[in-house]
C-alpha cells in the first residue's frame, strides 16, 4: 500500500506583526511547530520519490508526506526555505510565471489583500453591487441578487460574503471586468502601486534558481494562473507550454516536471493535456489522502496545512480516506 499525505500551503509569514494582520495564512512560528509535528509522526518524502513510486519503481515509507507550496511567494524563500534546509527537508514550490517575470499582481492576490485591508466586508459587497449595476448593459450581466443567490455559499474556510467576492472577482464576471474591478478595489482599499507590491510579494528568478540548486522542487502553476478547466484547448496548451519553458529556463529537470492546478481547476480534459505534455504528477485541491496504487497520478489530492496541528486535528478525518 502506497498511501501519501500531501500538504498544501499558501501564505507562511509573520502575520500578526505585518502590515496585513488579517491575511489568512500560517504564522512562521506555527509552521515550525507543524514541521516538528510532521517529523515526529510522518516520513517526509521528496517529489522525486513520489514520481518514482507512481511509476512503480519505488515503495514509499509508511506515513509518507509531501510538502507543497503554491503561488511563488517571496515569503517561501525568506521563511520556508531556510527552515526546510536546516531540517534537511525538500519542499515543492508551484509558481505562476507572469508575476515573476512581468511583476504583475495576480487577481487572486489582489482579492486577498483587499479583504485583509477592509474593516467591513459589506462595504466591498456594496461596491460590487454598484458596479454590477454600472456595467450591467455593457457586459450583459445578471442582477446582483441573482449572482448573490447563486454564489454566496460559505465553505469550511470563509463566510458567504467572502466566498461571493472571491467567486465574482476570480471567475464569474467577464475577465475584462474582473481585471477592472480588482484593480479598482485594490487601489481603493490597499492603496499601493500594484507593480511595487508584486515585486515584494513574489519570488524572483534568482531565488527560484537557488531553490533548485539546493534540492528543492519547482513545478508548473501556469503562466497567467488562469482556471485551466475554463480554457479552450489551444489556450490551455499555450498556458502549459509557456510555463514549461519558464521551468526549463530555471534549470528544472523537465523529465520529471510536475504541475499544480490553479484554483484547483482540474478536469479529465486538462489531465489528458498534461499527459500529452509529459507531466509526471499533478496536484488538485481535492481534500483526501492519495492512494498511489489506484489514483490518477495527474489528479492527486491534498490536505490544507490548517488541517494539521497546531491549527487543528482535521487531518484525522482523512486518515482512512
Amino acid at each position: 500500500m502506497n498511501k501519501l499525505t500531501v500538504v498544501m500551503y499558501h501564505y507562511v509569514r509573520e502575520i500578526k506583526d505585518s502590515r496585513y494582520p488579517d491575511i489568512k495564512g500560517m504564522e512562521v512560528e506555527d509552521f515550525i511547530k507543524q514541521i516538528s509535528f510532521f517529523l515526529e509522526n510522518y516520513n517526509i518524502v521528496k517529489m522525486e520519490d513520489v514520481v518514482a513510486c507512481s511509476n512503480g519503481i519505488l515503495e514509499l515509507p509508511v506515513n509518507a508526506l509531501l510538502l507543497t507550496f503554491d503561488d511563488g511567494y517571496a515569503e517561501h524563500f525568506n521563511y520556508v526555505y531556510p527552515i526546510l534546509k536546516e531540517m534537511n527537508i525538500q519542499g515543492s514550490f508551484f509558481v505562476p510565471v507572469k508575476p515573476v517575470i512581468e511583476n504583475e499582481l495576480l487577481d487572486v492576490n489582489k482579492i486577498h489583500f483587499i479583504l485583509a485591508s477592509i474593516n467591513n466586508i459589506n462595504h466591498l459587497v456594496s461596491d460590487i453591487k454598484s458596479d454590477i449595476e454600472l456595467y450591467k448593459n455593457k457586459y450583459h450581466l445578471k442582477s446582483f441578487d441573482e449572482y448573490f443567490s447563486e454564489w454566496a455559499i460559505s465553505n469550511r474556510f470563509d463566510n458567504k460574503e467572502v466566498i461571493f467576492i472571491k467567486r465574482m472577482l476570480q471567475h464569474v464576471l467577464p475577465e475584462e471586468l474582473r481585471n477592472t474591478l480588482s484593480s479598482k478595489y485594490f487601489s481603493k482599499y490597499v492603496k499601493i502601486n500594484e507593480k511595487s507590491f508584486a515585486k515584494e510579494l513574489y519570488m524572483n528568478t534568482y531565488q527560484l534558481k537557488q531553490l533548485i540548486r539546493d534540492g528543492m522542487h519547482v513545478g508548473c502553476h501556469g503562466y497567467d494562473h488562469y482556471c485551466w478547466n475554463k480554457l479552450d484547448e489551444k489556450s490551455l496548451q499555450v498556458e502549459i507550454m509557456k510555463s514549461k519553458e519558464f521551468l526549463l529556463s530555471l534549470g528544472c529537470n523537465m523529465q520529471k516536471w510536475t504541475a499544480c492546478y490553479p484554483y484547483g481547476s482540474f478536469s479529465d480534459d486538462v489531465a489528458s493535456e498534461l499527459l500529452v505534455q509529459n507531466c509526471k504528477l499533478a496536484f488538485t485541491t481535492e481534500v483526501k489522502m492519495v492512494d498511489i496504487d489506484n489514483d490518477n497520478k495527474l489528479l492527486y489530492a491534498r490536505l490544507d496545512a490548517n488541517d494539521f496541528p497546531p491549527k487543528s486535528d482535521n487531518y484525522k478525518k482523512y486518515l482512512n480516506g
